[in-house]
C-alpha cells in the first residue's frame, strides 16, 4: 500500500466524518493536534513503559497495535489538512528504539513543533518518528497496514452507529 493509497483512504474517512457532522466548512487543525496527543497518550499508557511504579505488564500486542493505528488516523488527517497528501513519503524505518520512553517524548516534540509551523518539513519528521515508534513497538508496516484498515472499518461503522 502506497502513501497515496493511505492518504485517500483517511480522506474518504474524513469527508464522510465531516458531512454527518457538518464541518466541511471549517479548519479542525487544532482539533485533530489534541487528538492526535490523546492517542500518543493512550498508546503510552498501554504499553506502561513510563509506569516505572508499577509491576503490570504492558496490555497485548493486539490493544497496543489499535491504538497505535488510531494515532495514524489523525497524522494522516492532519496531512490532508494541510495539503501534504500529493508529496511523496517514505515510511519505512528500520529505526526501532529500545528506549520507548524517548521515542514518545520525540513524537509529543514532534507534534508541537507541527502545530506551530505546520511546514512539511516536520510533518516528514513526525510521520517518520511515529513509524519508528511502530517498529520499537515491534510492528512491520504489513502489520500496520492491516490493522490500519481494519481500524478504518471500525471508524466507518462506529460513525453509521452514531459514536
Amino acid at each position: 500500500m502506497t502513501m497515496q493509497e493511505w492518504f485517500e483512504m483517511q480522506r474518504k474517512l474524513d469527508q464522510y466524518i465531516e458531512e454527518e457532522h457538518g464541518l466541511q466548512s471549517r479548519s479542525l487543525f487544532e482539533e485533530k493536534i489534541m487528538a492526535l496527543l490523546v492517542e500518543i497518550g493512550e498508546l503510552a499508557n498501554e504499553t506502561r513503559c513510563f509506569k516505572f511504579w508499577s509491576k503490570k505488564p504492558a496490555s497485548n500486542s493486539d490493544i497496543i497495535l489499535e491504538e497505535y493505528v488510531d494515532g495514524i488516523h489523525f497524522i494522516l488527517s492532519l496531512g490532508l489538512e494541510l495539503g501534504f497528501s500529493e508529496q511523496s513519503f517514505t515510511i519505512v524505518s528500520y529505526e526501532g528504539n529500545d528506549d520507548l520512553v524517548r521515542c514518545f517524548l520525540t513524537v509529543y516534540h514532534l507534534v508541537d513543533e507541527l502545530r506551530q509551523s505546520r511546514s512539511i518539513e516536520e510533518y516528514e519528521q513526525l510521520l517518520r518518528q511515529y513509524f519508528i515508534l511502530g517498529q520499537s513497538l515491534g510492528f512491520t508496516i504489513a502489520d500496520v497496514q492491516e490493522a490500519y484498515k481494519a481500524k478504518n472499518e471500525v471508524n466507518y461503522k462506529r460513525q453509521q452507529e452514531g459514536y
